[in-house]
């Protein structure tokens, strides 16, 4: 799949990516990195609002586990469970998220648990940018649940 592939299924799939500005920057095997902009996410303090952050993070990191398991042949429901994020810096314009995701074997042994039982979870980190710094650090705890063929809602 293009960069152009993955915005357009966050677009329709999470609307709320599309009314945040998200776009895909960088989508392969070795990691996800989303762009937005300042102003659809703005706060009263001409910043970046921390729920904007937060989501993005969650959205480069649920982006990139979502296309390993797509990559690894697996249809999966990929929810979110928890998550930890640290504000290092305010955000005051255009801004980056980046996921590098997991170690080959810690994703090995994430897809043998789904595999094995319909279910896994796993922690992914993120980090987000903003003019060539860290701005926060991001963990979420995803699960990801098998779907019958017939409800698999990843195509498209």
């Amino acid at each position: 799949m293009t960069a152009a592939d993955v915005e357009a299924y966050l677009h329709r799939h999470i609307p709320l990516s599309a009314a945040m500005g998200v776009r895909v920057a960088d989508c392969t095997a070795a990691g996800v990195t989303l762009a937005a902009p300042l102003e659809p996410n703005v706060n009263h303090r001409a910043t970046v609002f921390g729920g904007s952050i937060s989501a993005v993070a969650i959205l480069a990191a649920w982006s990139w586990l979502h296309f390993a398991l797509r990559g690894a042949g697996e249809s999966a429901r990929l929810v979110i469970q928890s998550n930890r994020i640290d504000y290092l810096a305010p955000v005051a314009g255009d801004f980056t998220a980046r996921c590098e995701g997991v170690s080959p074997e810690r994703l090995r042994v994430f897809l043998a648990t789904f595999r094995r039982h319909g279910r896994a979870r796993l922690e992914v980190a993120a980090h987000l940018d903003y003019q060539g710094k860290v701005a926060a650090n991001f963990a979420g705890d995803y699960v990801a649940v098998r779907l019958p063929a017939e409800a698999d809602v990843t195509a498209g």
